[in-house]
């Protein structure tokens, strides 16, 4: 097991305690939730264990025990995740945004929280946190990665993204304070893509109250879960894919060779398609994968199988190492594993944030067992 401390198991979820200076299943995990987005995870999880070593331990704090009237800011990284490969943020930036955001609202947190619990913005808070001396909370406002700032749950429950702040690596720093979150996601986009294509941002101030009321539970710890039991696998020899499905709840939909991939990066983010060529039991078949920063629908055999907000999950077909969108490249083996969203996001309001249709595909929401959702007919 990692230096990352954990109380006992109960049931089949261990509940973190304590983040120490190993990161490594927390962030495996991440990238399997992120979905093919959220940013890069090996570059958080250096960031994180850098901020831990530096500044010690950061304690987790599970939701249940979290104080209503706590004051809880979100921390993390925004734009284009192949833009944050080789635009890496400074350590500092994470805390400037928390510190300015604060200091607009008059307020002192006292806890720190992750938007959404895929890939870098995982362990972001991870680093504002151990700057800063407050403890993280084990929740997450998606359950997953999404592309967009409205894109969560407190959403759901009418808690404003706004007033947000930006940092960038230069120094800059900005406050919104806008109508509605989808304006948040509006204007924080055209100030990221001026400020490089990523930037640090601190939003959704909430009461523990709130937190209690909009976010997924236990969030850390379940990459912890994810990144413990693809290791556990591999030693043990055994498939690690299978792994990984089983802690989801998913199912392996399609396995191939990735024949091509259209990506660019437009308005802020990575969108594109790609092709695989099946093999093994799907030989004679292909699939393609869309994507927004996240992958976002897979088709086998020219059929919608499975579409946000619903979990499309690439990873390597040996490994079952996770392959983020930005990370996928000809030839690759991969094997695509579809799971369940948080049961929220198919709700009626949930699919109008983030189901198919918002992102222009033409096709109800689809969930990970090939059923339409309910909330797609309402």
């Amino acid at each position: 097991m990692s230096t990352t401390e954990a109380a006992p198991v109960v049931g089949t979820r261990r509940r973190l305690t304590e983040i120490g200076p190993d990161c490594s299943a927390l962030a495996r995990g991440a990238a399997i939730l992120g979905t093919g987005g959220g940013g890069d995870p090996y570059i958080g999880r250096l960031l994180a264990e850098a901020a831990v070593r530096e500044h010690g331990p950061v304690p987790v704090v599970a939701v249940e025990d979290l104080p209503d009237d706590a004051v809880v800011l979100n921390v993390a990284m925004i734009g284009a995740p192949t833009v944050m490969v080789e635009k890496l943020p400074s350590a500092g930036q994470f805390a400037e945004a928390i510190r300015s955001l604060a200091t607009h609202l008059g307020v002192t947190p006292t806890h720190i929280a992750c938007i959404e619990v895929g890939g870098v913005n995982s362990t972001s808070p991870i680093v504002a946190a151990a700057e800063l001396g407050l403890p993280v909370i084990d929740a997450d406002a998606m359950g997953r990665a999404f592309p967009e700032v409205q894109m969560v749950l407190p959403t759901l429950s009418g808690i404003s993204a706004t007033p947000m702040a930006l940092a960038d690596e230069k120094g800059n720093t900005a406050v919104f304070d806008t109508v509605d979150n989808r304006w948040a996601e509006r204007l924080a986009r055209t100030a990221t893509v001026e400020m490089g294509c990523s930037a640090i941002t601190a939003q959704y101030a909430m009461s523990g109250a709130q937190v209690k009321e909009s976010y997924v539970r236990g969030s850390l710890s379940r990459c912890v879960e994810l990144g413990e039991a693809l290791a556990d696998a591999r030693a043990a020899n055994e498939d690690p894919v299978a792994a990984v499905a089983a802690v989801l709840g998913g199912t392996v939909v399609f396995e191939g060779k990735v024949a091509d991939v259209e990506r660019k990066t437009v308005t802020g983010f990575a969108r594109g398609t790609a092709r695989i060529v099946g093999s093994g039991p799907d030989t004679g078949l292909e699939a393609r994968l869309r994507f927004q920063n996240e992958h976002l629908l897979v088709e086998v055999a020219g059929s919608v199988r499975t579409t946000t907000p619903d979990l499309v999950v690439t990873l390597d077909a040996e490994t079952g190492e996770p392959i983020t969108t930005e990370g996928l490249r000809f030839g690759a083996r991969i094997r695509v594993v579809t799971a369940p969203a948080d049961e929220r996001w198919h709700s009626a309001g949930g699919l109008g944030l983030a189901g198919p249709t918002y992102f222009g595909y033409d096709t109800p929401a689809v969930r990970h067992d090939g059923t339409v959702s309910e909330g797609a007919t309402r």
